[in-house]
């Protein structure tokens, strides 16, 4: 029998499916507006351990959207801030933070082999083919976030190959650069809305899109980890 805080999501899932989330480890690559609710989502369904990598601290701006970000936490680490929240929900799970920024330069200071599970949810388009191409080098289930940046409607995601991707201008960049690298499939979370038009230096964002890519992220991992 698990513990009582997860006896609910025991009901659904079934005994030996928890056991396995128990045994299974995901690194997530981005704790900000998407990853930190991967993050959070997957601690509260009883993963038993998750690394949690980035290299930024919080700002005032960010609390609009991430999970992580409140007054008490501006200033810390993303990572440090996650941590202390993800043990207040289960002291049990093992969360070892990274506090680097994820470029192919510092990719070598990342195990992928470890993983059962890998989540990317940065930024960098850089960064993303790195961890894409580590992952699957490694053999490791890999699911990847596109824009979720100038949305405004939630319901716009859809889970999807890469290559049966539209609208979205980063899957488009995504695409091209997979494509080259002979890359056959990834799975992605993405959006069908046309983004809203804002500043091109400053993307604008809310508290409802970013968390919902990030729980159908989540929603996978389970999905797949369990299956």
């Amino acid at each position: 029998m698990m513990k009582e805080q997860f006896q609910r999501t025991e009901l659904l899932l079934g005994t030996e499916a928890m056991e396995v989330l128990s045994k299974s480890r995901v690194a997530v690559f981005g704790v900000g507006g998407v990853g930190g609710h991967v993050a959070e989502a997957l601690v509260r369904s009883g993963i038993g351990a998750i690394d949690i990598i980035d290299n930024d601290d919080v700002c005032i701006s960010n609390i609009n959207r991430q999970i992580f970000a409140t007054l008490s936490t501006v200033g810390m680490k993303k990572t440090q801030s996650a941590m202390k929240r993800l043990l207040d929900i289960n002291p049990d799970c093992r969360i070892t933070p990274h506090n680097i920024f994820f470029m192919p330069d510092t990719a070598d200071m990342i195990d992928f082999t470890q993983y059962d599970y890998v989540v990317d949810a940065i930024d960098t388009i850089t960064g993303k083919i790195e961890i894409i191409m580590r992952s699957q080098k490694s053999g490791v289930s890999v699911i990847s976030s596109m824009g979720a940046g100038n949305k405004i409607d939630p319901t716009a995601f859809e889970v999807a190959d890469i290559y049966k991707t539209s609208v979205c201008p980063l899957a488009r960049v995504m695409r091209r650069e997979l494509k080259k690298r002979n890359v056959k499939k990834l799975k992605v979370v993405y959006s069908k809305e046309q983004p809203v038009v804002s500043r091109p230096d400053f993307p604008a964002s809310n508290s409802f899109v970013p968390s919902v890519a990030g729980l159908i992220i989540a929603g996978e991992v389970i999905k797949d980890l369990t299956k």
